[in-house]
């Protein structure tokens, strides 16, 4: 069977640092490191990963690449008299991906777009840089497209902040079920056979499992 072309771009970012690719990689890096920290550009640099999480090439939609620092929150040492333990040097890390530190910059240059999803396209040793797809809810040709046009209902401003985007969610812990017993249908079904076989009583303020006769 034939592959498409998006099957071969999505080997090659498998491992982006590697032969040709890895070529084409450091000469990019050593361009963006030289462009401000938020860029808008005018074509995804991974097609592939663009068109799965949204993207279109249409008027109303842009990608924008967003650098972003590694590490924690490093703090600079007191010179001031302190315990070692109160120094507040280590352990100040951000409860957030970088990911989603690069949505909500891009959604504060762009306050009037909706943020619709980001993927990475690279690093170095000390940055990393993602590229976040924006969706323009007011242009007619967005409100008018089946697959985009619920961006336009007003409801979806700063959705990075928020917390609704792909990379939101997994801070949130909405990505992690813990197993099958965690998931809010597998305590939904339980309760609903309980109810079915009797072994549950929720008529009073409540609920508690009904005793097997002896």
């Amino acid at each position: 069977m034939a592959k498409s072309m998006y099957y071969y771009i999505a080997q090659a970012w498998k491992r982006p640092y590697e032969g040709e690719h890895g070529e084409l990689m450091k000469q990019r890096l050593m361009e963006w490191r030289r462009q401000p920290a938020i860029v808008r550009v005018e074509k995804p640099t991974r097609l592939d990963r663009a068109r799965a999480l949204g993207y279109k090439d249409k008027q109303g939609v842009i990608v924008v690449r967003v650098r972003v620092r590694k590490g924690g929150r490093r703090k600079p040492r007191p010179n001031k008299g302190r315990r070692p333990k109160r120094m507040g040097v280590y352990g100040f890390a951000p409860a957030k991906s970088l990911r989603l530190i690069a949505e909500e910059r891009a959604q504060r240059k762009y306050p009037n777009m909706v943020v619709l999803n980001s993927y990475y396209v690279g690093e170095d040793g000390l940055y990393k840089w993602f590229e976040v797809i924006l969706v323009d809810p007011n242009h007619p040709s967005i409100k008018n497209d089946p697959e985009l046009s619920w961006v336009a209902s007003g409801k979806h401003k700063g959705r990075p902040f928020r917390g609704l985007t792909s990379a939101g969610k997994k801070m949130r812990g909405l990505r992690k079920s813990r197993g099958l017993k965690g998931t809010h249908k597998y305590k939904w079904k339980k309760k609903a056979k309980e109810r079915r076989l009797k072994k549950r009583h929720e008529a009073s303020g409540r609920a508690r499992l009904i005793a097997p006769e002896s």
